[in-house]
């Protein structure tokens, strides 16, 4: 885990040496000042000597100075590697979900990528900023410091020993027992996202349906989980501190008595108890930070471990070592072809597919929700690959291909319209980012969308809201028709794309299609019959089986499925009418 995480350090590798660096440099002044003023006391304050004061005063002032100049060096340097190591790890993870296949993001839920993204790297980015600033200092300045108590005094210097031997001990148990605790707590948090995501995402359904009682209700189950999770773990985590003040004034009273002993015995002198006094809080302080530190890499861990879910997460599909970098044309084949979200071949949601589609025809598929209509046309541009069986585009296998070739030929609206803050011409511009303006009019004609752009104030300058929250869904999926159209795909997929669109603009559409792009291949799924009737051929699909093949009338005569789909349609038709 902490191989790939350093990964991301990078260009701040320099950044991260210097800060431990220039700590240690301050941990040593630190250490030197108590043992120089032990010397002050002894040989000039107690002897009367100014010249000696002077001298060592002056000594003391260096040092301090170098002390204060290393810890903001180091300071500076520790912030600077820490910021740029997040960074460089949100950036990694970010690059890494986007060659995410949809197997891939699958996975994981948006609110956990979310969560992983911000909670879990600010977690790992505190820790580092410790570990190369904090984490050097203390046992640096624990080991230091002890070293120089037991030149003073070896039989004082044991209460210290004692002391971080219990210490340990205590740390310890607190840790074991607060960790499997934090990882449920980040679980927790990701369900804490999902549930605020999911409710701000539908937010108009929560209110057309008077809903807010029971998200609200949702949202407080979920709250309160995670704080009973937290108390839990912080009452365990407190347990820290009354332990550290038990021992350093432990420490403290033993060292105030045997030292007292020692100096009505002559066997010390005052200016050493000062010394010795300073040293044992260096020590115990650097114990307190030691267990503070280990508290957050308790909770960093978890953290960790979530991110590098991310960064280790291997794309299942991959480029050809030696793709191809060009599709000669839209002829689609499926050839035995079966298909698992699972990879499991008990489990298969499309089962034997054969299915061969010349260039610029028109396919349509109809069939009951569930029979894998969707997941069908998504091997094509391999947003999925198959578990046996092969895809062919152009006459060759879609696994040959360049993706990035392969996917800017099939140009796919997704069920799910999706539109970006921005105006009309920039959503555009994503099925071709160099597009002119009259290539834009023109996709926006075809897709029948510039006749209600202007009546826009702004027209094709108009913004559009996050999601697309400012047009309708018909306004909505014919942008996105517009914005597929723009990329000029030899295969354009409709994935239930006309929908929301009335039934007129609906004919208008496949019309333009049929007479300007004649030469790409057009594969529609629909619910409605009306929309794929005039289609070459159409496919029936039934529990992810293809149960019949036919032009419409061929269909109706020879297949229940379609013909029911028909009946119901038009009786349904018949008495709205």
């Amino acid at each position: 885990m902490i191989k790939t995480l350093l990964k991301s350090v990078r260009e701040y590798k320099k950044d991260s040496l210097l800060a431990p660096l220039f700590m240690i440099g301050e941990v040593a002044m630190e250490v030197l000042i108590p043992f120089y003023m032990a010397k002050l006391i002894n040989n000039g304050i107690q002897l009367q000597d100014l010249g000696y004061i002077v001298k060592m005063g002056l000594l003391l002032a260096i040092l301090c100075i170098i002390s204060l100049s290393c810890g903001m060096l180091s300071g500076k340097y520790a912030s600077s590697a820490s910021s740029g190591f997040s960074k460089n790890l949100r950036k990694d993870m970010y690059y890494n979900i986007q060659n995410f296949s949809f197997n891939n993001i699958d996975k994981f839920s948006t609110s956990s990528i979310i969560t992983r993204l911000t909670t879990d790297v600010t977690n790992i980015q505190n820790a580092y900023q410790m570990i190369i600033r904090v984490a050097v200092r203390s046992p640096v300045m624990l080991v230091s410091a002890f070293f120089m108590s037991f030149r003073l005094n070896s039989k004082l210097s044991m209460i210290f020993l004692v002391s971080i031997f219990i210490l340990g001990i205590s740390l310890y148990l607190i840790i074991k027992n607060a960790y499997p605790i934090f990882q449920r707590i980040f679980k927790v948090y990701d369900k804490l996202n999902n549930v605020v995501q999911e409710n701000l995402h539908g937010i108009r359904v929560v209110k057309s349906y008077v809903r807010e009682d029971f998200e609200e209700e949702k949202f407080k189950e979920v709250a309160t989980d995670l704080f009973k999770k937290y108390v839990k773990t912080e009452k365990i985590v407190a347990l820290t501190n009354p332990l550290m003040n038990l021992v350093v004034n432990g420490a403290l009273i033993c060292l105030a008595w045997f030292s007292a002993k020692y100096i009505i015995q002559g066997e010390m002198q005052t200016g050493d108890l000062t010394t010795l006094i300073t040293y044992s809080t260096q020590i115990l302080m650097s114990l307190m930070m030691l267990s503070m530190i280990l508290v957050m890499l308790v909770i960093s861990k978890a953290s960790g471990e979530r991110i590098v879910e991310i960064l280790q997460e291997k794309t299942d599909i991959k480029n050809n070592d030696i793709a191809k970098k060009e599709v000669k044309s839209g002829d689609i084949a499926f050839k035995d072809v079966n298909f698992s979200y699972t990879n499991d071949k008990n489990k298969c949601c499309l089962i034997n597919i054969n299915l061969d589609i010349k260039e610029g025809e028109t396919v349509g598929i109809i069939g009951a929700t569930g029979s894998s209509k969707s997941t069908l046309v998504q091997l094509i541009p391999r947003l999925y690959d198959t578990l046996s069986g092969i895809v062919y585009v152009g006459g060759e296998d879609v696994k040959n291909y360049d993706l990035e070739i392969l996917r800017e030929n099939v140009a796919m609206v997704l069920q799910k319209n999706t539109l970006f803050s921005g105006s009309i011409k920039e959503n555009l511009r994503w099925g071709n980012e160099n597009a002119t303006d009259e290539e834009i009019e023109e996709v926006c004609k075809l897709a029948c969308a510039d006749g209600f752009i202007q009546e826009f104030e702004n027209k094709y300058d108009t913004h559009i809201e996050q999601g697309g929250t400012n047009v309708s869904g018909g306004q909505k999926q014919r942008l996105c028709i517009a914005r597929a159209l723009l990329k000029k795909p030899k295969i354009l997929i409709l994935d239930d794309s006309t929908s929301a669109v009335d039934t007129k603009t609906d004919a208008l559409i496949r019309e333009a299609f049929k007479n300007k792009i004649p030469n790409t291949t057009k594969i529609i799924i629909a619910q409605r019959i009306s929309s794929i009737q005039h289609a070459d051929k159409i496919v029936v699909m039934d529990e992810g089986k293809i149960d019949a093949i036919g032009t419409h009338q061929e269909l109706l005569q020879n297949n229940e499925i379609y013909s029911d789909i028909y009946r119901l349609q038009q009786k349904g038709g018949a008495e709205n009418d």
